[in-house]
């Protein structure tokens, strides 16, 4: 009999240990494994996480680790599959792969740091907007209603040909006219839960005004949030460029891939084609990786999905 009793309730015991991981489990691991199963914004955080380690690793697996800023005067431009340079030199008499890599360093440092200053500028703007309302709302809506009608190409070509070309200069401009979106954005997602029964509760509880907004509203918001952070990343990586582009972004002797793709559109494009076809395929695919990650998150983190 006890022989009997043991072996009908071990099932009975791993059916509870199961239920009580289940209820465990949390969202974010939920999320965190839909987002595997998505094979398209896996492929997309390993191009970009390859692109990460290029940038940092730059000084390191560059062949020509100088020659992406010194000229070399007595040679001359090659073309594409060298044997001395892989792919060649530009018209600069610089090698060009160090370049590309070089190039994924600003590209990275520009993508990244924009929308983390255009956030830091949006969200405690949109928090205050949704959380408190009346004359704050009032007035950080009228500051974003003159912002929207500023086109944003526009300022940033003002900007730029005041303060001067340059990473830091690029960097800043950018995050100046992009914390419009992320200040909507917040502000939306405070007016839908600040009237929620949870905010009601805390608030009869003694929580004061930032304990509710930090502990309660924005842990909340951060899902839709983090989705528009990474669709950010590749518009600022494309601002970049188009700046650079028109020669008014980056300056010699930093690499930038637009500032090489304009380099390589010229009387010369149809010998030295991979000038301008390398560069637009690294940022080509440097956007669509985020995009991808982008819509990963978007499905991972949608609470209407099925378990």
């Amino acid at each position: 009999m006890t022989d009997n009793v043991s072996v009908t309730s071990q099932p009975t015991v791993q059916t509870a240990t199961l239920r009580e991981k289940i209820v465990q489990r949390s969202p974010w691991t939920d999320a965190l494994r839909r987002f595997r199963r998505n094979r398209l914004a896996m492929l997309g955080v390993v191009f970009l996480v390859l692109m990460l380690l290029t940038a940092i690793l730059a000084d390191v697996i560059t062949p020509y680790p100088f020659d992406y800023v010194n000229l070399n005067l007595q040679a001359r431009m090659l073309p594409f599959v060298d044997p001395t340079h892989i792919l060649g030199l530009d018209a600069s008499s610089r090698d060009y792969l160090a370049r590309l890599i070089y190039g994924a360093r600003t590209s990275m440092l520009v993508g990244l740091s924009v929308p983390m200053l255009s956030f830091a500028i949006g969200v405690p703007l949109g928090a205050l907007s949704g959380f408190i309302g009346g004359k704050v709302d009032f007035t950080i809506q009228r500051l974003v209603d003159v912002a929207t009608a500023i086109p944003p190409l526009v300022f940033a070509l003002f900007l730029l040909s005041v303060l001067g070309s340059g990473v830091g200069n690029v960097i800043m401009v950018l995050a100046i006219t992009g914390w419009v979106e992320s200040t909507r954005l917040t502000r939306a997602q405070f007016l839908t839960y600040r009237e929620k029964e949870f905010v009601t509760s805390a608030r009869a509880l003694g929580a004061s005004n930032w304990q509710i907004i930090t502990s309660h509203i924005l842990p909340n918001a951060i899902s839709p949030l983090l989705i528009a952070f990474t669709f950010a990343v590749p518009l600022a990586i494309f601002a970049e460029a188009g700046l650079s582009f028109l020669g008014i972004g980056i300056t010699e002797p930093t690499a930038s891939w637009g500032k090489m793709i304009g380099g390589g559109i010229g009387n010369t494009i149809r010998v030295y084609y991979h000038l301008a076809l390398f560069p637009t395929l690294l940022v080509a695919l440097t956007m669509l990786s985020f995009s991808f990650v982008g819509d990963g998150l978007q499905e991972a983190l949608d609470p209407n999905r099925s378990q």
